[in-house]
């Protein structure tokens, strides 16, 4: 097994796993109880329970964790991001740790893919690009880009955007120079899986609420029910809108006339009030 590089991972706990797992066959007199000694600890199980994610490591840990581990100083800033990762309570708190993470160079070389990736997921400009490539007259120019969608982004927005969608392959260029949509790959680390589809949903939601005041009643179409039902029935009506969904998918890829203009459909529930299960 080689050395485990912590910008590999995203994951400190795996991370731990796999360095331990090296440590032993690299030093097979290597026991867990010693290093918790040399790093200040009393629990002899304390790497078994961080691993098993039964105990999070400290800030406290952290500076005698890395020097047993002989990491560098850039090696331990990562370290302290992933924990931070691990730590963070809420997608607004996950994302800006993300955003430091992302950032660092050593993971860019490693998880270039998954950070563009992350971003299609993330930022609905993107979906929104890669649709708008459908239009005969797209143009693969950032100013041109920025200046269609709605609202408009930057040129430097959008030009990250179609570096990216091109870097994925979702987005390819034939022999004559036409730009096309094709079947590229979107893999998107599970730690932060969530967090990126959460973010969709919330600048779609936004796009959505500015939408009421931005549009003409002609060119958006609201509508919704509000209604009291039995639990058990949630199941079968995420599976009607799922179904709605398909069925609206294959409507517009169907479509025989010419690609115009890129819609967003979002199918939404939520509940307004407590279940039962809360009067407890």
């Amino acid at each position: 097994m080689t050395w485990p590089d912590v910008h590999n991972y995203l994951d400190y706990r795996i991370f731990l796993s796999d360095w331990l797992q090296w440590k032993k066959e690299a030093s097979p007199r290597f026991s867990h109880r010693g290093f918790v000694r040399r790093v200040g600890q009393k629990s002899p199980s304390l790497l078994v329970d961080i691993v098993a994610g039964r105990r999070s490591m400290t800030p406290d840990m952290i500076t005698s964790f890395a020097k047993e581990m002989k990491l560098k100083v850039e090696a331990k800033q990562f370290l302290e991001l992933l924990i931070d990762l691990d730590k963070a309570g809420t997608p607004e708190k996950r994302n800006r740790v993300w955003e430091r993470i992302s950032a660092r160079k050593r993971f860019q070389e490693a998880h270039a893919i998954e950070g563009d990736s992350f971003r299609y997921l993330s930022d609905w400009s993107y979906p929104a690009i890669r649709e708008l490539a459908l239009r005969p007259d797209f143009q693969r120019d950032a100013g041109w880009v920025s200046a269609m969608l709605r609202p408009r982004i930057s040129k430097a927005h959008a030009q990250r955007a179609l570096d990216a969608l091109f870097e994925l392959g979702m987005l390819v260029e034939s022999e004559s120079g036409e730009v096309c949509q094709a079947d590229g790959a979107v893999v998107t680390p599970r730690e932060v899986l969530g967090l990126a589809v959460h973010n969709y949903h919330q600048g779609m939601i936004e796009r959505a609420r500015d939408g009421i005041v931005n549009f003409k009643a002609a060119e958006r179409h609201y509508t919704g029910v509000t209604v009291c039902i039995p639990e058990a029935l949630v199941p079968r009506i995420k599976d009607e809108i799922n179904a709605f969904a398909e069925r609206l998918l294959e409507l517009c890829d169907g479509a025989e006339e010419t690609a115009e203009r890129v819609y967003q459909f979002h199918l939404m529930a939520f509940p307004l009030s407590g279940g039962k299960e809360e009067e407890a």
